[in-house]
């Protein structure tokens, strides 16, 4: 398991908290969570069982890491989560 991301982002006058990390080889999955005001608005899991056995799979999986909460971070400042979760949408829709 590789440590995480962790990143505190001020926009449009709220304070997110984007965190990422990696499940380990057990569950290999990483997720990213985008949290406003304590509740997870946002979220976004990669699996990478493709390239657990690979020799340089801590290297993928920590380049993967980085994609993945730079690109919640660039979601986050364009506007594309506005705070209302997945399920709620659903439970909307």
């Amino acid at each position: 398991m590789l440590h995480g991301f962790n990143t505190n982002i001020s926009c449009k006058g709220t304070v997110y908290h984007i965190q990422t990390e990696d499940n380990g080889l057990t569950n290999p999955v990483i997720t990213t969570l985008v949290y406003a005001q304590g509740q997870i608005i946002a979220s976004k899991k990669t699996g990478y069982a493709d390239i657990a056995e690979a020799p340089d799979c801590a290297e993928k999986v920590a380049h993967l890491m980085e994609e993945q909460h730079h690109s919640m971070i660039e979601e986050l400042i364009e506007g594309k989560h506005n705070g209302v979760s997945s399920d709620e949408k659903n439970r909307e829709g």
